[in-house]
């Protein structure tokens, strides 16, 4: 008989609210809704996090370092510096494919909040960061110029291109993310 740990009881709420979260929103995933979903009681949600605040920040952080690391895996399997330039929109296009692609979190939750310091737009934000602080390593690798210049350009192609793909529902939104990026890099 397997006994479930505090540490999976945890892991069950964080997973549960991550995915409602990011299926339905902040402001639609209430308590109830977590407590029947991920089947523990209130008291155990509460047991790990203070509030729902604090609870939606820690899936969004998790959220942010499995994505974060998925996508430069991904990324990273191209075999230069240039080629990695352009699959970071061939693995956006995958992603824009999946079952339940429902844009970007951070974005999305972000657009929920209203203050620039709440604690969600702050993780929104370092998720940005991290995303353009790697994209500033692939256009160094690739002998770009001006790295500093152009990581913030492929980032709005990115967050474009997914904004696009949810909105439109149009995968090749990463197709013409991909060809600009090829102009802005004479690749």
């Amino acid at each position: 008989m397997n006994e479930i740990t505090s540490h999976d009881t945890r892991d069950i709420i964080l997973d549960v609210t991550e995915k409602l979260i990011y299926k339905s929103g902040i402001a639609a995933t209430g308590m109830d809704l977590l407590v029947k979903t991920a089947g523990v009681s209130r008291k155990s949600i509460y047991r790990y996090f203070a509030n729902k605040d604090e609870l939606v920040v820690a899936a969004l952080l998790r959220r942010d370092e499995r994505w974060m690391h998925g996508f430069i895996r991904q990324v990273n399997r191209a075999p230069t510096p240039g080629l990695r330039l352009l699959n970071l929109f061939s693995v956006l296009k995958d992603w824009f494919a999946s079952d339940g692609f429902r844009g970007c979190a951070f974005i999305n939750t972000s657009g929920e909040t209203g203050d620039p310091q709440d604690p969600v737009r702050l993780v929104a934000k370092a998720h940005k960061q991290k995303l353009l602080a790697y994209l500033g390593e692939l256009c160094t690798e690739h002998g770009v110029q001006d790295p500093q210049a152009m990581a913030p350009q492929l980032l709005i192609l990115i967050d474009g291109a997914i904004t696009v793909a949810l909105v439109m529902g149009d995968h090749s939104a990463a197709d013409n993310a991909q060809c600009m990026a090829r102009k802005l890099l004479d690749l």
